[in-house]
């Protein structure tokens, strides 16, 4: 490329209009002639790297996505999510502050991979961003949407006062409890516990909260609390508050006593209290239930090693207080 002897670092501060009257060709100017304009204005150009699959994020959306942002003749990105193994899921509307980005995410898919030139009045303005951004600066963007959870339905519904919300269908309501489930299992999968046990945590509250019209809707509603509480007590058991695992685990019992995953939960909670006895008993019954599940097995196996070492120091610490009487 031909710079009129012009180094490249003179280039980053001559601005677009200036490097044209050079007649310099930019990287961003070679970038833009094979990208589309989603807009018709020119202001958000895209190309598809990696193609994704369904639908495309909806315009009310939760998105969870890796992103880079970089300024011409710069390889070093002024901001990314590139040293986070699970970016937390953002809000479009929200948490999506660069109205640009949040645009150009509304055209990608699942699984996709792109890049996108902003120009200013889709970036950062004729100001730009000082330090980092200078004035009426054109950006590049590389996007990946790694998933995406439409939130529309639940925002209404929360935004709804109680006896509106007594009012919404059961279909309507079990549909916003059950993408509440969803977004927890999203984020508990990613290992943003805290906001797994949140998204939880307010779904239980929704269904007791719910006014129930007759005995069929009630059991329906507490077979519906059942997986909440299970996920709850895990997500508990992950955060290493295994007194509060254990608590939701007993309440899962009360809705079904028999239930495996509970018995087990209440076993994984005592083992890490300590609680041996305990712990022995909920594992023995879980066992029973499922005599050749790997993870029970293996629990018992540690509960095992686990007490033979707690007496071993109990012998251990017997031996010392009586040695003076020999």
């Amino acid at each position: 490329m031909s710079t009129n002897g012009k180094t490249s670092r003179i280039l980053q501060f001559m601005a677009p209009d200036e490097r044209r009257q050079f007649g310099i060709e930019t990287p961003f100017h070679r970038l833009a002639l094979q990208m589309q304009d989603i807009l018709g204005d020119g202001g958000i150009l895209k190309e598809v790297v990696h193609a994704g699959e369904g639908p495309p994020v909806p315009k009310h959306a939760s998105v969870s996505i890796h992103f880079s942002g970089f300024l011409e003749y710069s390889d070093t990105p002024f901001e990314t999510t590139s040293h986070l193994k699970y970016p937390r899921m953002m809000k479009l509307g929200r948490d999506v502050t660069l109205y640009g980005l949040e645009l150009g995410l509304l055209t990608m898919k699942k699984g996709e991979f792109s890049r996108f030139l902003f120009k200013p009045k889709y970036a950062y303005g004729d100001l730009g961003c000082p330090p980092h951004i200078p004035p009426l600066a054109t950006v590049l963007y590389e996007v990946q949407v790694l998933d995406f959870l439409d939130s529309a339905q639940v925002d209404e519904f929360l935004d709804l006062s109680m006896d509106e919300q007594n009012s919404v269908s059961l279909f309507t309501f079990l549909n916003v409890v059950d993408t509440q489930r969803s977004f927890g299992n999203l984020c508990f999968n990613k290992k943003h516990y805290e906001d797994a046990r949140e998204r939880y945590k307010q779904a239980m509250t929704l269904l007791q909260n719910r006014e129930l019209v007759d005995d069929e809707e009630k059991q329906r509603l507490e077979e519906m609390k059942l997986p909440f509480l299970l996920n709850l007590s895990l997500t508990y058991l992950k955060l290493e508050k295994p007194q509060k695992a254990l608590c939701y685990g007993q309440k899962a019992l009360d809705i079904s006593p028999q239930n495996t995953k509970a018995l087990f939960r209440c076993g994984q909670a005592c083992l890490e209290m300590s609680d041996y006895e305990k712990a022995q008993d909920y594992l023995t019954l879980a066992q029973a239930k499922k005599p050749f599940d790997p993870d029970i097995n293996t629990f018992l196996k540690k509960l095992a090693l686990c007490y033979k070492d707690y007496l071993d120091k109990e012998r251990a610490m017997c031996s010392k207080m009586f040695s003076g009487f020999k």
